[in-house]
């Protein structure tokens, strides 16, 4: 009776003891595996558990040390235990026995298996073995930092620095990884605009500008019929005014003052120079996200762009700004679409005037985008001369072919990607 009750015992310490050596290796998978943004927000909101779990986190060296200070200690005395049990079971042959059923039961069992679920679902783990880790550091703490002072000794002798944290600040491109996988938990429209947001410190003014061949404005030099027929055509709310050249511009007009400067007789050119807002002019190759700021501190909506010898390069409005955020407002939607025309065999038959990044987005292409901005300037570019129309040049992957050419401006291009060649296996 005394042998098999002290089998009894034998066995359910056993037991015991794998059930902790499994709570020790869930534990440190749980604790290490969570995500720290989330135990972040779990923080403000007061989270008992993520509270807990913060606490052991800010040594990690203290509670690796504590996890594996049990985890060893159990899984000894577990082997110490098979062992006496399985000589008494099968003698001297009860070693090699035990050796082996032990090292599967606790891979299976303590390792493996709660490791997995402790990965799978972190916080369900780290959580609540937080109520036992805690209170067990402090009842451990002259143990684990014995522990951890000669092994931080060990590691400073091997040249490294035990006190160093990792830097946990995210890069744009990290972030961009993170709001890409975010799948369900944040809806594609405002995925999509957090990238685009992202997007705005490698895209500059000169990309999104209205070039200066397509700026509608007034010239103070045409007759009064001409000024008002370009004002009652207008589909903006601001145009830009000037006198012979486009790069003598001298104010910006809003729609809403059209009113004060119409009288009965007609036009009061008087009334239109004292309604105009002063021009406010920027260099090209300003970053995007600093136009915006600029914007915003400087209360305006439309900016010239102007080179370094002070010609004027195009217009930027805020909305263009905002449409690279949120995508193309209403009212430019008819003109995106014009740009680029799909053909039944696969090409495209594009404008020239279309930018290179409304291509490469709308089409999924990578054409190359440090050089012009415009499909007509990269190909002039290419070509190094004005060519006759239906002449073709083919830009890495893409053949490209002039349909229609007016002065030394392309206005037409039919475009096509090439596939690559198939390669012959036998060749």
């Amino acid at each position: 009776m005394i042998n098999e009750a002290s089998m009894t015992t034998l066995f359910v310490v056993l037991t015991a003891l794998i059930i902790l050596s499994g709570f020790f290796s869930s534990s440190e998978t749980g604790m290490m595996s969570l995500n720290r943004y989330r135990l972040r927000h779990l923080l403000k909101n007061k989270h008992k558990g993520a509270l807990r779990a913060s606490k052991l986190l800010e040594r990690p060296d203290r509670l690796i040390g504590l996890i594996l200070i049990g985890n060893n200690l159990v899984n000894i005395l577990a082997s110490a235990i098979a062992t006496v049990i399985a000589i008494r079971l099968w003698g001297t042959a009860g070693i090699f026995v035990a050796t082996i059923a032990l090292t599967l039961v606790i891979l299976i069992f303590a390792e493996i298996t709660p490791k997995t679920i402790a990965a799978l679902h972190p916080e369900k783990i780290a959580f609540p073995a937080s109520w036992v880790l805690l209170p067990l550091l402090k009842l451990m703490y002259p143990v684990v930092w014995l522990v951890n002072w000669v092994t931080n000794g060990l590691l400073r002798l091997l040249g490294f620095d035990p006190n160093k944290k990792n830097d946990e600040n995210v890069s744009s491109e990290e972030l961009r990884t993170i709001v890409t996988e975010a799948g369900r938990l944040i809806p594609t429209r405002h995925r999509n605009m957090l990238l685009n947001i992202l997007d705005l410190e490698e895209v500059s003014i000169d990309d999104i500008m209205v070039p200066r061949n397509e700026v509608y404005g007034i010239d103070l030099d045409d007759s009064d019929d001409e000024i008002l027929r370009v004002v009652h055509g207008s589909s903006h709310t601001r145009l830009p005014v000037w006198r012979d050249d486009i790069n003598e511009i001298i104010g910006v007009l809003h729609m809403r003052n059209m009113s004060r400067i119409l009288s009965v007789e007609g036009l009061d050119r008087e009334a239109l120079e004292r309604e105009m807002d002063k021009p406010y002019f920027i260099p090209e190759g300003t970053p995007l996200h600093t136009q915006l700021r600029n914007f915003q501190q400087k209360k305006r909506r439309l900016a010239v762009v102007v080179d370094e010898y002070g010609e004027v390069m195009g217009l930027v409005a805020l909305e263009d700004i905002l449409e690279e955020i949120v995508g193309e407002f209403t009212s430019n939607l008819a003109e995106s679409v014009e740009n680029i025309y799909p053909q039944r065999d696969g090409s495209f038959i594009i404008s020239g005037s279309a930018t290179i990044r409304e291509i490469n987005k709308t089409l999924q292409w990578q054409l190359p985008t440090d050089g012009p901005k415009t499909l007509s300037g990269m190909m002039l570019e290419h070509l190094e001369s004005f060519p006759d129309a239906r002449v073709g040049l083919k830009i890495e992957k893409w053949h490209l072919e002039i349909l229609e050419l007016q002065g030394n401006v392309i206005q037409a291009v039919r475009a096509r990607q090439v596939k690559p060649a198939a390669v012959n296996p036998g060749e």
